[in-house]
């Protein structure tokens, strides 16, 4: 075996821990929902193993916009489920915004994980200004940023991809194609298949993958970060993945997707195409992955458990960060 077949190797293998942790986490915070200790969760299920792939090549000084359904992204970049538990709950500590922000929103600007805000494709015009105001300060560091299909019918789409591929900036933009933008169908809202396609019409490359092709999506995400790193400018990455679970918990899909669409899913799931990867190389097997699941239940139940009990925000705090303080330095600079 090459030294890169082993390294690509050992980085799957970090991935299909992180994924799986990341599925399982999704899947506790339903349960959670339903049971009326929080009020909302975006699910990212059928996204995990191309975030934590493409996420894994970015460096602690490079900068993470995630969107909704970015779990999976956020720890690969180093948040931990107690983070995401402590969101979810809105406590005091609460890394993404010390509880004011609602569920899968997320942020952690020691990890430069940027939060974004509800409204659909906004992450990527401030995907591009970070990497426009980084440049011109001469920092070495790219920004990779991640959103969904619907993103691409909003202008937001378009003039970050403009203005990222005027100025030649480092981003890698990542559009996780599942087929919807809620419950509307890609083909109502485009009349092309390859959304990676667009990226001509901005001098930029665009390439399009298919969500279980995890060598494909590792070889194309190295070689964009390599890309963004040496000034060459940005990339489009499309990655077709399934949306497993609704688009969110207040949600029906029932009432536009049929039971055998949902089950055609499952068959496309890229957390189970990289377990098949990782087995037939023999790095899983029945017992690690038993090892693994019993690992995952412990670390959410001990996180879930802490975030709970931790303090909810102190009313007295509500004003902070919210206006700029008279006297500090950002004032001052202003």
């Amino acid at each position: 075996m090459s030294e890169k077949d082993a390294d690509l190797l050992t980085r799957l293998e970090r991935i299909f821990r992180i994924s799986l942790g990341a599925r399982r986490l999704d899947e506790r915070l339903w349960v959670l929902v339903r049971a009326g200790k929080g009020p909302f969760i975006i699910s990212g299920q059928g996204h995990e193993v191309p975030q934590g792939i493409i996420t894994s090549f970015l460096q602690p000084t490079d900068w993470l916009v995630p969107y909704y359904r970015s779990t999976c992204a956020v720890l690969t970049k180093g948040m931990t489920p107690t983070d995401v538990m402590l969101h979810f709950f809105a406590r005091a500590g609460d890394p993404s915004s010390g509880g004011r922000q609602m569920p899968s929103h997320f942020g952690d600007a020691e990890k430069r994980i940027v939060s974004g805000s509800s409204v659909i494709a906004t992450q990527l015009l401030h995907a591009v200004g970070i990497a426009h105001a980084r440049t011109l300060l001469g920092a070495q560091e790219i920004v990779v940023v991640f959103f969904g299909d619907g993103a691409t019918s909003e202008g937001d789409f378009h003039e970050a991809l403009n203005w990222a591929g005027i100025h030649k900036l480092p981003v890698v933009f990542v559009c996780e194609n599942n087929g919807y933008a809620i419950s509307v169908t890609q083909r109502e809202q485009m009349a092309i298949r390859n959304i990676a396609n667009r990226a001509r019409g901005y001098g930029i490359y665009g390439v399009s993958l298919d969500g279980t092709d995890v060598e494909g999506i590792a070889h194309e995400a190295q070689k964009a970060c390599k890309r963004a790193r040496e000034g060459e400018g940005p990339t489009l990455i499309e990655v077709r993945v399934p949306r497993l679970a609704a688009h969110s918990s207040d949600d029906d899909q029932r009432k536009y997707r049929s039971d055998h669409e949902l089950s055609k899913e499952a068959l496309r799931d890229p957390l189970a195409a990289l377990e098949r990867f990782l087995r037939v190389r023999g790095i899983v097997n029945d017992a690690t992955e038993a090892a693994l699941e019993q690992e995952i239940a412990s670390g959410l139940l001990a996180a879930e458990q802490e975030a709970e009990q931790s303090p909810t925000p102190d009313p007295a705090t509500i004003g902070e960060n919210v206006y700029l303080k008279e006297g500090s330095d950002a004032a001052n600079a202003s």
